[in-house]
């Protein structure tokens, strides 16, 4: 949903604005508010942090973390899922995490989300990608696939027992099968 305000805006007054729920996102002068999370595209989000998070956080490798906005080239978006390397996570003299990002995340995913405009998303990851971003995750749980975004590369579908590419630190094996498999709850 496209939220007109009344006259153009500055990326600095955005960020100024009060937080919505769901997130609202700048694009190109203008303000998007995503779409309400469904049950799958949660479950989805939630698993994913959670498998990520187990293999890098203890060894301070990298951090997942769920809608983090992330502000970088002109845009001010919050991915699904931001994962950010561990050196490039910004920290106060408490060894608290610093509330602001301005800078793409080193992997990006997104789960589409029904209405959810897969071009406007794609966009994103491929802003991400041009900012610095060295994965991009598109999901979409409808069909189980995968779309994969690297830097200076076309995109790569994959499906069923394709192994989906993690940042080369990250000690992951995953396939788009086993990631959608996480949907299943009830015999």
């Amino acid at each position: 949903m496209t939220i007109a305000p009344s006259q153009p805006i500055s990326l600095e007054e955005f960020l100024k604005l009060p937080e919505t729920k769901p997130a609202s996102e700048y694009i190109d002068g203008q303000i998007f508010q995503k779409p309400m999370p469904k049950t799958r595209h949660s479950r989805l989000q939630g698993k994913l942090v959670t498998t990520v998070n187990a293999e890098v956080e203890e060894r301070r490798i990298a951090l997942a973390f769920p809608e983090l906005r992330c502000t970088c080239g002109g845009r001010s978006i919050v991915p699904d899922i931001a994962v950010l390397a561990w050196s490039r996570i910004e920290f106060d003299r408490n060894g608290e995490p610093i509330d602001d990002v301005f800078i793409a995340p080193d992997w990006t995913i997104e789960i589409l989300s029904p209405n959810q405009s897969p071009n406007r998303v794609t966009g994103n990851i491929l802003h991400c990608i041009h900012h610095g971003c060295r994965l991009g995750w598109l999901l979409d749980p409808d069909d189980r696939s995968v779309l994969i975004f690297l830097p200076k590369q076309e995109p790569r579908f994959c499906e069923g027992s394709d192994r989906l590419p993690v940042l080369d630190e990250i000690n992951l094996e995953l396939t788009a099968e086993h990631v959608f498999s996480r949907l299943k709850m009830a015999a």
